[in-house]
């Protein structure tokens, strides 16, 4: 089992990934650029310009820089029971959306869109890799307890 600093290492590095596919996909979506994709008649650009591509007005790119730039801070943040839950959540609601999203391209568009699926795989890798963090807990030192006298 990696020790805790190599888990938020690897956290950290999947969360860049993240940050730097959903930032790619947001600045393609306000510069309204073609999606380069390797599928067959573009299928990112289907994707990508579906209905399902925002959320109130919201493009689902930008959403996801969102939760990978917050699941980024609370990595780097200082160890705490409180922050390991919430990186937990975000995953596990990130995994949620992503699964959502992958189900409308899957049954809705029958297309794929490689950014997408990537950007799910991360968070997916993210999600499990926070649960063994969760359950784990917490590094800790053995404090000896000071001897009181007595018996």
């Amino acid at each position: 089992m990696p020790s805790d600093r190599n888990l938020r290492r690897a956290m950290l590095l999947i969360a860049v990934l993240g940050i730097g596919v959903t930032t790619f996909l947001t600045i393609l979506h306000y510069g309204r650029i073609k999606v380069p994709c390797t599928g067959s008649g573009n299928p990112c650009e289907v994707v990508q310009t579906s209905i399902y591509s925002h959320i109130l007005g919201i493009p689902v790119a930008l959403i996801g820089l969102i939760g990978y730039v917050a699941i980024t801070a609370t990595l780097l943040a200082p160890d705490r029971d409180l922050l390991r839950l919430a990186t937990l959540g975000m995953a596990l609601f990130g995994v949620a959306f992503s699964g959502y999203l992958t189900y409308r391209e899957a049954f809705t568009l029958h297309q794929y869109c490689e950014w997408c699926l990537t950007s799910a795989g991360l968070v997916t890798i993210l999600f499990v890799l926070s649960v063994i963090r969760y359950v784990r807990g917490a590094p800790f030192s053995v404090v000896p307890v000071p001897d009181r006298g007595g018996s």
